[in-house]
């Protein structure tokens, strides 16, 4: 009875790695650049580079060209990550 009970444990664990395998392979890649919203509104506060560690939950990923955009516009770039050097862009 405990051999039946260890079987299917193994059974449920390889199943459940393998789902996240299969997840892992199928995610989306990260954005290049992102721009994080503020509370509230709905104008942007930060531009950040892809896989900043301080870009917010209300940041959403964008292109090259929005990312330039948004820092032309007068949209701060995040201080740790220096989107605006990565762009070339100089103030």
């Amino acid at each position: 009875m405990s051999l039946e009970l260890v079987r299917r444990e193994i059974a449920d664990t390889e199943r459940r790695e393998a789902e996240q395998r299969y997840g892992e392979a199928r995610r989306p890649p990260a954005p290049d650049w992102l721009i994080e919203m503020g509370l509230g509104c709905r104008d942007p506060v930060y531009v950040h580079v892809g896989g900043c560690h301080m870009a917010g939950k209300r940041s959403r990923g964008v292109d090259r060209d929005q990312a330039l955009r948004g820092l032309t516009e007068g949209v701060d770039a995040c201080p740790h990550c220096r989107p605006d050097t990565e762009l070339g862009v100089l103030d």
